[in-house]
């Protein structure tokens, strides 16, 4: 015959294994690219926005800092305006930003923008009247240009780049998330 503590003992050893076993799962779930359905989205102690996420510089010319200070030297300095940067931290005012090319160090605020731009990247780009690949081009794109993102689906995104409007290929642009949809 078995006794009360003995049965306790199996309940609460049954308890653990179910415990390890959701754990477990969760775990495998989480590095399948899950995570964020766990636990949501990492998000900025200053802004409570998301990170990493997109933004373009504001200004003709932004000091770019080894820290988030004043005080901390400046490595160099963005010369671009519209340029779009990729925000993976903040600290008080300041934003640790990278480019295109994974260079980047902390900006003031003040010098970024939430207007979102991209950049061609890669070879020439047609800019098309439709999100399709055989459609009508409207201009062509050299690598290096900097467009004013619009709408995006699954695989194309609007565009406007010197005074042309039309639709690119996703995949050939940086300042815009893969799996990224906007209306």
């Amino acid at each position: 015959m078995t006794s009360s503590v003995q049965w306790f003992r199996m309940g609460a050893d049954l308890g653990r294994m179910l415990g390890l076993a959701i754990t477990l799962a969760l775990g495998l779930w989480a590095s399948a690219g899950h995570a964020d359905q766990i636990t949501g989205p990492t998000l900025g102690p200053e802004t409570n926005l998301p990170l990493p996420r997109y933004v373009s510089l504001k200004a003709a010319e932004a000091n770019v800092r080894r820290g988030p200070s004043l005080t901390h030297r400046i490595d160099w300095v963005f010369q671009r305006r519209s340029m779009p940067l990729q925000v993976i931290a903040e600290y008080g005012h300041w934003r640790r930003v990278i480019d295109k090319d994974g260079q980047g160090g902390w900006v003031h605020y003040t010098m970024l923008s939430g207007s979102r731009t991209v950049l061609i990247d890669g070879d020439s780009t047609a800019l098309r009247a439709r999100p399709e690949a055989d459609a009508l081009e409207n201009a062509m794109l050299e690598p290096g240009v900097i467009a004013r993102l619009g709408k995006c689906d699954a695989n194309w995104c609007r565009l406007t780049a010197g005074g042309y409007r039309g639709w690119v290929p996703k995949s050939v642009l940086w300042g815009v998330a893969a799996g990224e949809i906007r209306d």
